[in-house]
């Protein structure tokens, strides 16, 4: 189809229309740095309103490309009302329909904050992002910085964890785009698009537990296990380098677009921190939201412990994954590679948070923590020869699957070899998988 522009003849920097990206339909959202550096006057906001309005009227994603300086200077505070409505139109977008943001160019003050509103950023090489820029922070703190260090692509791909993916040009972010939008679907009462695939759901997959070195304190690359189960090895990782000690990301199944979760052993030895909790947090959610099933791959020894995490928030933090995970309601399937410890075990979507499946790796270790920490707490004052002993035992006893599947909080120990199967079954058995929702206005996230 052609595209169809919307209120064509109001002035000012945005334009909206609904046009085909990739056979998909969407509503088209450009405001561009041509006149005034992107200025957002009255008149450009409501635009952005009409485009976050028209999406969710017509139950079709939000694809925007932002470059703007901010409020328009010239118009005072009707600029900032305009902004206002804006912003709360994009806010009503969130869980209703997919909203994608471009930055290619500045974005500053307030059009820098829509950036936390939506799903998912994708930032151009010659973009930057901040609220408060250079000459501002120069007056408050005395430093002097520049554009890009300051709000360039590779810090918030790195440190901020505001962009989902960070592209050459704006040709590769829009096939970025596209990318993302192809696992997920128009609206909330919509399934996921699935996929054509030749990929045997059947297939044996050795290689994936071949993967996992023989030393339980081994590294290994999760991604190696991951293409090895999904179809054709695909998977799009998303914000691979911010919080690298989770890996979150899209893969398909016998055709059936998945949400990944996963311990990065590669980065921090795959605990989780405050940055990776966030990241989880926001994936499951957003995964939650548009009906698309999670599968979260665990090996983690325990939460990063340090003075610093604990000041900053690790409680408040960390729950942030335990309530997203808790509050979701679609298929979620739990696969244990190695080390499920502590309050890592809980968090990553064990059991007894609701999960439909869980299963585990022969030699996968599910406890408190491990041996020698249980031995430097149990046998403080034991000799050399006692607490070697005592982590013998401890470790035959307690760190294996079998006793964790007598209680029921796994559901079987399933070979390496037959994961993908298993996953693929699951999926197929919960695929009408329904629950019914409490009336309440909203819930209280641990923000």
């Amino acid at each position: 189809m052609k595209p169809v522009a919307l209120r064509s003849k109001v002035p000012g920097v945005a334009h909206v229309e609904v046009r085909q990206l990739n056979s998909r339909q969407v509503v088209w959202l450009e405001v561009t740095a041509d006149a005034h550096r992107g200025a957002l006057s009255f008149d450009a906001s409501s635009m952005i309103a009409t485009a976050a309005r028209t999406a969710v009227d017509s139950r079709l994603p939000l694809v925007a490309v932002m470059a703007s300086s901010g409020a328009d200077l010239r118009e005072g505070f009707s600029a900032l009302h305009g902004w206002g409505l804006a912003a709360r139109a994009l806010t009503n977008c969130s869980g209703v329909i997919p909203t994608i943001i471009i930055v290619d160019g500045p974005t500053v003050s307030g059009p820098a904050l829509f950036l936390g509103i939506a799903d998912h950023v994708i930032m151009t090489e010659s973009a930057y992002a901040f609220v408060s820029g250079p000459s501002m922070v120069a007056e408050f703190t005395g430093i002097a910085i520049d554009n890009e260090e300051l709000g360039g692509p590779s810090i918030h791909a790195r440190f901020t964890g505001a962009v989902t993916a960070v592209a050459t040009d704006r040709q590769q972010a829009v096939e970025i785009a596209e990318n993302i939008l192809a696992y997920i679907p128009d609206h909330l009462d919509q399934e996921p698009p699935r996929w054509e695939t030749d990929d045997d759901v059947t297939r044996l997959t050795p290689e994936a537990g071949d993967a996992i070195p023989p030393s339980s304190t081994g590294s290994y690359d999760v991604r190696t296990v991951i293409r090895v189960l999904a179809d054709d090895a695909e998977f799009l990782e998303l914000k691979p380098h911010w919080a690298a000690n989770l890996v979150t990301g899209f893969a398909t199944f016998g055709g059936q677009p998945v949400g990944i979760v996963a311990n990065q052993p590669l980065a921090l030895a795959g605990t989780l921190d405050i940055p990776g909790s966030q990241k989880g947090a926001r994936f499951v959610a957003f995964c939650d939201a548009f009906n698309i099933p999670l599968l979260t791959l665990v090996d983690t020894p325990g939460f990063y412990p340090g003075k610093d995490l604990e000041w900053r928030g690790m409680i408040r933090h960390g729950a942030q994954l335990v309530f997203a995970y808790g509050r979701a309601t679609v298929p979620r399937i739990c696969v244990i590679l190695r080390k499920s410890y502590g309050g890592a075990y809980i968090v990553m979507d064990s059991k007894k948070m609701g999960n439909d499946l869980c299963l585990a790796w022969p030699w996968a270790e599910l406890a408190v923590m491990g041996a020698g920490q249980a031995a430097a707490i149990l046998q403080r004052s034991a000799s050399p020869e006692e607490k070697v002993a005592f982590e013998t035992d401890y470790s035959e006893r307690l760190l294996n699957p079998y006793v964790a599947a007598e209680r029921g909080y796994v559901d079987g120990v399933v070979e390496p070899a037959h994961t993908r199967a298993a996953i693929c079954a699951a999926l197929v058995s919960l695929i009408d998988k329904r629950e019914s929702f409490t009336g309440k206005k909203h819930d209280n996230s641990p923000l």
